[in-house]
């Protein structure tokens, strides 16, 4: 489907309606690519995480051994590649864009995805499947009305883009402070603050993606608009990855054996 549109000044009062109602078209057609990608993703996500959890692809990743608090899993070498590979990802796809090509840039997606299920799939053995699910239905709850309220709300939330940035790099340094510090107390605190941050970039990346699509549709050819298609869904993808983990830190339910 081509998203290319006639942006000519309107003669008369039935053209403007005529390109208001093919431009919504537009939009509407857009905004169900993106969640479409997003949402599978998130399905490769979950059976990649799963798969690797419960069969003896697991020794490849992660060693579950004896702590003074119970069993907890430990990355191999190969675990910790994947825990860092997605950063590569990411990089690869925001900064490189413009170079790849369509397909290149849907099998970046779906190896990011993959690879993202790889480096999850230790939380089967530190949570229990019930709460897994249970956190999941909560993040997705969440995630569909802050990202439809960004979507429809007329305030103006790209305002907020540089201290949403300076909340994310915050969040980033009290992560790596408390790798050190182990405090149960700053790891609460890191937890409900991430929950907020990535609540807000759920709002804030469906109003991006709507505001934006009109000049991206009158100056973009149909390849571009859907490899842009795939980088929104990241985005979107990533926020709600990054809720759920932050939601199961303190509404998961460990296994007995942890």
């Amino acid at each position: 489907m081509s998203f290319s549109h006639d942006y000519r000044s309107p003669a008369t009062p039935a053209d403007w309606n005529a390109q208001a109602a093919n431009l919504d078209a537009g939009l509407r057609a857009y905004m169900l690519r993106v969640y479409n990608w997003m949402a599978s993703g998130l399905l490769l996500t979950g059976i990649v995480a799963y798969v690797i959890a419960n069969t003896s692809l697991s020794h490849l990743f992660f060693q579950v051994i004896q702590v003074p608090g119970g069993l907890v899993p430990r990355p191999t070498l190969l675990g910790d590649v994947a825990m860092l590979s997605p950063l590569a990802f990411v990089l690869v796809m925001s900064f490189g864009l413009n170079r790849l090509s369509l397909q290149g840039a849907q099998a970046l997606f779906w190896a990011f995805c993959a690879t993202m299920g790889a480096s999850m799939a230790n939380i089967f053995v530190i949570y229990t499947d019930t709460s897994i699910v249970r956190v999941f239905l909560v993040t997705a709850c969440m995630f569909a009305a802050t990202s439809l309220w960004g979507y429809v709300t007329k305030a103006n939330l790209l305002r907020f883009s540089s201290f949403l940035m300076m909340g994310l790099f915050g969040l980033l340094i009290a992560g790596l402070v408390n790798l050190f510090l182990k405090s149960p107390a700053l790891y609460y605190v890191y937890s409900i603050v991430g929950v907020f941050i990535f609540t807000a970039f759920s709002a804030f990346d469906a109003q991006r993606i709507r505001v934006t699509y009109p000049q991206l549709a009158a100056y973009e050819g149909p390849e571009m608009t859907v490899k842009r298609s795939v980088y929104d869904a990241l985005s979107l993808y990533l926020n709600f990855i990054n809720l759920f983990q932050f939601l199961l830190q303190f509404m998961g339910a460990r296994n007995s054996n942890d």
